[in-house]
């Protein structure tokens, strides 16, 4: 049996060849016991296999769901350094979408994570390792331009990923789902975290700009969407390797949705604001690129645009509400540090367009904003 680091683990008198010397800050610890066990299991099976070196374990990542990602050393002779581990508990986390959507990614010629082994029943995943440098590593957060590259190259991905699309693979983005993602917005951003008590006449105001928002995103023609496709979860290939694409992380949400949302996703990032001018250039191109590769994205830039705004505007309003709930029911604080960013995205946009007007004199309020002439975009 694999004796894995645990925070009641005694220091082992000496680290196998090709194994990673951990300290006690990086060892691996486990909140139930018999999960740890089952895990040690699980493990010991796959170090032939595989070519493991299991007293290499320790913490990769961690992201906003329940899952937790490890790193393991690879035994010299494999052929790669290392492989990564998703423990991902089956009582919290759904695993089938992630493979199922790695598996869609990789024939549609992505670089995403190889699934070399899964226990189902208890959530374990043994995966291809691509690095540990991802695409917001690298930006120039002042320096808008220099980064154009990097932006293309992420272009370039999401065009590949959007031309691989077809009906019938992944869940459908609906109006449903869409709905249930806007109402976050109330109940967890204003309700819990601003503490606002919502009056009738808020919540028709809430209710008729979600309407509109609904109505409006739905009209989009639907292709593959990844959901968060943005810097943190795109990787940059090994020091040396110049022409390789980007590698892709955080796929297991995907669904058949808008063609705005992932170019929505890139340009208007989650912690991370651009000047208008840089986010107009790079979403020109890429509709020039889809255009001419014959996706659904019209030929009216200014129309499509205005779509790509109004889908970037729910994604906020959901992200707002994601991250109250990240932070009030499952105490990730550092979420929510990102929050003005998000309102500034929402007035952003609300100011721009009469009919969300009445939903920027709601966000003001809530916020304690006194109406503004004007405002840079996304800056906060």
């Amino acid at each position: 049996m694999v004796s894995l680091p645990s925070s009641h683990s005694k220091p082992t008198p000496a680290t196998p060849a090709g194994a990673t010397s951990l300290s006690p800050s990086t060892r691996v610890t486990w909140s139930d016991p018999q999960r740890q066990v089952a895990f040690a299991a699980w493990l010991d099976r796959l170090v032939d296999k595989h070519g493991l070196v299991a007293a290499s374990l320790r913490p990769a990542s961690t992201d906003a769901s329940f899952r937790r990602y490890l790193r393991v050393d690879a035994q010299p002779g494999v052929g790669v350094a290392s492989r990564i581990i998703m423990d991902a508990p089956p009582d919290l986390e759904n695993s089938a979408p992630f493979v199922q959507v790695a598996s869609v990614m990789a024939a549609a010629g992505l670089s995403v994570p190889q699934v070399l082994d899964w226990d189902a029943a208890q959530g374990f995943l043994l995966l291809s390792d691509l690095g540990s440098q991802t695409m917001m590593d690298v930006i120039h957060p002042q320096d808008a331009n220099a980064n154009q590259a990097l932006y293309l190259k992420a272009v370039d991905a999401l065009l590949a990923w959007q031309l691989a699309s077809r009906p019938g693979v992944l869940p459908v983005y609906d109006e449903a789902l869409l709905r249930r993602e806007l109402t976050l917005f109330p109940d967890w951003y204003l309700i819990q975290h601003r503490g606002v008590a919502l009056d009738s006449k808020m919540a028709a105001t809430l209710e008729d700009a979600f309407s509109k928002i609904a109505a409006d995103n739905l009209r989009a023609p639907r292709v593959f969407v990844h959901c968060d496709f943005m810097p943190r979860n795109l990787m940059l290939a090994p020091t040396g390797v110049t022409c390789a694409p980007l590698g892709i992380l955080d796929f297991q949400d995907a669904t058949y949705g808008p063609i705005t949302y992932d170019i929505a996703s890139l340009m208007r990032d989650a912690f991370l604001s651009w000047e208008e001018d840089f986010v107009l250039d790079i979403t020109i191109r890429y509709w020039e690129q889809a255009r001419k590769a014959g996706l659904p994205v019209g030929e009216d830039f200014g129309e499509f645009y205005r779509a790509v705004e109004w889908m970037g505007l729910q994604r906020h309003l959901r992200i707002a509400g994601i991250f109250a709930r990240l932070t009030l029911r499952d105490g990730k604080p550092r979420y929510l540090a990102d929050a003005p960013r998000f309102i500034g995205y929402i007035r952003a946009t609300a100011a721009r367009y009469r009919e969300l007007k009445p939903l920027l004199r709601l966000v003001d309020q809530v916020e304690g904003i006194q109406a503004a002439t004007g405002f840079a975009f996304g800056r906060v």
